[in-house]
């Protein structure tokens, strides 16, 4: 036979994979990998590290606080007062 050139086989293998299956990759939306520097990676490493952290902490807050059934409120003594001293009554 003749020699089949990469893009006729390429073509050839997407018909195939078309015939097959209807699955479809999704699209790239990101850069493809690229190589850092240990230091960089590290650094990364290391910021990603104490977002998670961070999260984690928050997250176990919030957990305990609704385990003990702490709510969290807005706290306005002078704010409340002053919504009494503008409500109106009818001194009928």
């Amino acid at each position: 036979g003749s020699p089949v050139t990469a893009e006729e086989r390429r073509l050839r293998d997407k018909k195939h994979l078309d015939d097959i299956t209807a699955a479809r990759l999704p699209p790239l939306h990101h850069s493809p990998a690229k190589l850092l520097p240990i230091e960089e990676s590290i650094a990364i490493q290391i910021q990603q590290k104490e977002a998670y952290e961070a999260m984690q902490a928050k997250l176990a807050a919030q957990k305990l606080a609704e385990r003990l059934n702490i709510k969290m409120v807005r706290f306005e003594p002078e704010g409340e007062a002053s919504m009494q001293y503008r409500e109106v009554r009818d001194e009928d």
